[in-house]
C-alpha cells in the first residue's frame, strides 16, 4: 500500500503535542496522564519523603516522572464541579477513584471508560490511589471534554461506566502480517472494514453529542505494530473534523508524509488515510466528529453559550453546590481493593475482577 501521489494530501495540518493538547469542535480539551507513581506508604499516597520541592496543592511539575496535581495526600483531584459538557476518561493502566455529588463512586482502570455528562451541574473527585506498596504504581490516561449543544446543557447529570472487557476491539493485518489494532470507545467502523462477528460500540449517554447520528463522532485508540500498514477509512462527510495524536512511536507516515512522534495531525473528514508505520510500536488517539457550530463561553469548569449564562453557573453552584458533597472529604479514595466496581446513584452495583 502506498499513498496516490495524484489526490491532494489528507493532512490539514500538523503541530507539536502541547499540554493540554489542541481540540476541534465538539470537542475542548484533552490531556495526557503518563505518571510513574512510586509504591504507595500504605495509606494510598506516594512517601512523604518524596514530596519535598513540589508545589502542594497544585503540583503539575512531572517531578521524578509524576506529580500530585491537586492532591495533598493521594495524588489526583479533589472535588470540583462541572457544568455545560461531558468529560470521557480512559483509563489505560492504574486505577482511578470517581466519587460524585450524586452519590455514584468507581473504581476503574486497565482499559475502563468513564463517561460522564455534567448536565446542569455536577461535583466530583477524581483520586489516583496507590495500591500497590511492594512494587510502582504507574498510572495513564486520557481526558477528553466534548461540549454539550445549548439545548442540552442543562439536562440532568448521567454516570456511565463503559467496562474493558465490553469495549470493541478491532486488528487488522497488512499484507506483511503486521497488526493494527483499533479500540472503538465510541463510534463504529464502516461495515466494510470490519472483522466478522466483532461487536458494535457501546450506547454514549442519552443527552450526549455523541449519541446524535448526525454528529458522526468518533473516540479510538491504535496501535500499530512496527512496519505495519493501515488506511483509516474515510468519515460519513466533509464537515466531519477529525484529529490524530500520534503520542508514542518513531515516525509515522501520514499519506506519504513523514510525522515525528508527538504530533497532532488533522486530516480531512471526508478522506481515507493511508498510515505506515515506522520501526517501533506506535499509538494514536483519535478523536472525531461535527462540529456543534455553537458559541462557547467557557470559564474553568462551565462550559456554557454566552456570558450571562457562565454568571449564572457560579451563581448556583454558590447557591445549591450542585447537591452538595455527600462524602466524608474531598478526596474519597475507596479501600485497598484493586476491584474495578461502580456504585450507581441509584444503588445499583458492578462488580469486576482486579486483573487489567
Amino acid at each position: 500500500m502506498t499513498a496516490d501521489d495524484s489526490r491532494p494530501s489528507s493532512i490539514l495540518a500538523v503541530q507539536p503535542l502541547g499540554m493540554p493538547w489542541e481540540t476541534l469542535d465538539p470537542f475542548l480539551f484533552c490531556v495526557h496522564h503518563d505518571d510513574a507513581y512510586p509504591p504507595g506508604n500504605g495509606r494510598h499516597g506516594p512517601d512523604a519523603s518524596l514530596l519535598s520541592g513540589r508545589q502542594m496543592g497544585s503540583d503539575f511539575s512531572g517531578k521524578d516522572g509524576w506529580s500530585m496535581y491537586h492532591g495533598q495526600q493521594v495524588p489526583g483531584f479533589p472535588a470540583h464541579p462541572h457544568r455545560g459538557f461531558e468529560t470521557v476518561t480512559i483509563v489505560r493502566q492504574g486505577r482511578v477513584d470517581h466519587a460524585d455529588s450524586l452519590g455514584a463512586g468507581a473504581r476503574f482502570g486497565g482499559g475502563d471508560v468513564q463517561w460522564l455528562t455534567a448536565g446542569k451541574g455536577i461535583v466530583h473527585a477524581e483520586m489516583f490511589p496507590l495500591l500497590r506498596t511492594d512494587q510502582p504504581n504507574p498510572l495513564e490516561l486520557f481526558q477528553i471534554w466534548l461540549n454539550l449543544p445549548a439545548d442540552s446543557k442543562m439536562v440532568e447529570p448521567h454516570f456511565t461506566m463503559f467496562w474493558s472487557q465490553d469495549i470493541p476491539r478491532r486488528r487488522f493485518f497488512d499484507e506483511a502480517g503486521h497488526a493494527t489494532e483499533v479500540v472503538l470507545i465510541a463510534g463504529d467502523l464502516p461495515a466494510a472494514t470490519q472483522p466478522g462477528g466483532a461487536g458494535r460500540p457501546l450506547a454514549p449517554p442519552p443527552d450526549s453529542w455523541a449519541s446524535r447520528s448526525q454528529s458522526d463522532l468518533a473516540i479510538w485508540t491504535l496501535r500499530m505494530a512496527p512496519g505495519a500498514q493501515w488506511v483509516l477509512p474515510a468519515a460519513a462527510g466533509d464537515a466531519t473534523r477529525r484529529k490524530l495524536y500520534f503520542f508514542a512511536g518513531a515516525q509515522l507516515k501520514v499519506d506519504g508524509h513523514a510525522v515525528p512522534a508527538g504530533s497532532a495531525i488533522e486530516v480531512r473528514g471526508g478522506a481515507a488515510v493511508a498510515l505506515v508505520n515506522g520501526p517501533e510500536p506506535a499509538e494514536l488517539l483519535m478523536l472525531q466528529g461535527r462540529p456543534i457550530g455553537e458559541p462557547v463561553a467557557q470559564y474553568g469548569p462551565f462550559v456554557m453559550n454566552t456570558e450571562q449564562e457562565l454568571r449564572q453557573a457560579f451563581e448556583d453552584y454558590r447557591r445549591t453546590e450542585f447537591g452538595g458533597w455527600p462524602w466524608p472529604d474531598a478526596a474519597p479514595v475507596h479501600g485497598d481493593d484493586g476491584s474495578r466496581f461502580a456504585r450507581h446513584a441509584d444503588g445499583r452495583m458492578e462488580r469486576h475482577p482486579a486483573e487489567e
